[in-house]
């Protein structure tokens, strides 16, 4: 792959991984850039080695892949990233997480607090499922291919997910 196709697929790809990558992170914008980096400089890495089945690379015949490609380096950074931060003890008690964000951002940061620490309460493949399905409109078979996983368990996890949503915000 070119650097430049590479160049124009992350560009295509980048405000929805970015949301992705916002909504997992609970709504710090800070932890889901430094997410996204690692993602970005792990797949630019790797673009030499990402498959093209021989075809030639126009931005058309590749992007569905490479998106998927690109979610599934993001998604395994993401799992990297907080496995750091649990080690290191750095993450913030929910209760709490007012109190830091209110001095930093302004309120309008928590429209959205009481949906974000739903999804936070969600597994991480719940999560994923979750968030790929509903924030990106990603078809189940793409999610399972994120994933590495077959489409019955993304629809068990979409399953459970929404359950979980329910009975966290219903409260």
């Amino acid at each position: 792959m070119t650097r430049e196709l590479f160049t124009q697929l992350v560009r295509k790809e980048l405000p929805s991984l970015r949301r992705f990558l916002l909504a997992a992170c609970r709504g710090n914008s800070c932890e889901a850039d430094d997410v996204a980096q690692e993602a970005l400089m792990k797949a630019y890495v790797a673009s030499r080695h990402f498959e093209d089945d021989g075809e030639h690379t126009s931005l058309s015949t590749v992007a569905p892949r490479f998106s998927a490609w690109l979610y599934r380096i993001a998604c395994n950074s993401l799992i990297d990233h907080q496995r750091k931060q649990a080690s290191r003890g750095t993450d913030i008690d929910i209760d709490k997480a007012g109190e830091v964000a209110a001095a930093s951002r302004s309120d309008d940061g928590f429209a959205y607090q009481d949906l974000y620490s739903a999804i936070d309460g969600l597994n991480v493949s719940e999560r994923t499922a979750v968030l790929l399905f509903y924030m990106e409109d990603r078809p189940i078979k793409e999610i399972a291919a994120i994933m590495d996983i077959a489409d019955g368990t993304v629809k068990a996890y979409l399953s459970r997910g929404r359950d979980h949503l329910r009975t966290k915000l219903s409260k």
